[in-house]
């Protein structure tokens, strides 16, 4: 992707603060909002678990060779662009490239759900951007210990509220279609959908 094409910062120069996947694509979303870089329609806010909270994924930064790391949720920004081929992917804590197609993702760090145990099967909750711009909450309290101490240090920002609520995150992760934003789908019928001929 050429430098005049990005919609974000590079990878070096965003908002990033390690094991806050869904506040680092905030941030994206908040950035892109902002700067006025792209549609906003045109982004979607991917949430990757399951019911166990048991996801792999390969070739992120955290992993080891061609081993996946089994998160218990990721988020991921998907741009959606007027071709198939066109659709491409930012995720803060993979090795491939920033942003990376979603054909080549979806081949590396997706993978497919067919030769995995069904615990480890992923579905995607896919949230239009500005939807989750103006009903994400975190008051970060998922990361902390039982004794107050943090599991992993916070970002330096404040806690990411809304009118409504100071903590949301749970909604986005569930995997129920019952709760929550947006739309779930399972692994197969999300590259289906997103990556159909």
């Amino acid at each position: 992707m050429e430098p005049e094409d990005r919609i974000t910062p590079s990878r070096e120069n965003c908002v990033y603060t390690s094991c806050y996947c869904e506040e680092n694509i905030w941030k994206l979303c908040e950035f892109v909002r902002a700067e006025k870089t792209a549609p906003l329609e045109h982004l979607f806010v991917v949430f990757i678990s399951n019911e166990n909270r048991t996801v792999p994924l390969w070739k992120q930064k955290s992993g080891r060779g061609d081993q996946p790391v089994i998160w218990d949720y990721h988020v991921i920004l998907l741009q959606v662009g007027p071709h198939v081929s066109s659709s491409v992917l930012y995720d803060l804590d993979s090795e491939l490239e920033f942003p990376c197609s979603l054909k080549q993702y979806a081949a590396k760090a997706l993978r497919s759900d067919t030769h995995i145990r069904a615990q480890y099967h992923r579905k995607l909750r896919v949230v239009p951007a500005d939807s989750f711009l103006l009903n994400f909450a975190s008051d970060r309290s998922h990361m902390k210990n039982s004794d107050g101490s943090w599991k992993m240090p916070p970002p330096a920002y404040p806690p990411i509220h809304t009118a409504e609520s100071q903590m949301n995150l749970d909604d986005f992760i569930s995997m129920s279609p019952a709760v929550g934003w947006g739309e779930v789908f399972s692994l197969d019928r999300f590259l289906q959908t997103h990556l159909a001929h």
